[in-house]
């Protein structure tokens, strides 16, 4: 595979993880849920608990 197809692929698997896509595809997998606004809105719900029960810097 070329330098740049390389170099693509991290630049989008950076890009997917930055915008939670990858998280997303990730939760999907685990509760074995189709992508749907019910699903994403399940995924928004965990996410937004686990940010707060994550202790704060500083």
């Amino acid at each position: 595979m070329s330098r740049f197809l390389k170099a693509a692929r991290i630049v989008l698997a950076t890009l997917r993880e930055i915008f939670d896509e990858a998280a997303y595809a990730r939760f999907l997998g685990r509760t074995h849920m189709t992508s749907s606004a019910k699903a994403y809105a399940a995924f928004r719900q965990e996410y937004e608990e686990a940010k707060t029960r994550r202790p704060k810097c500083c």
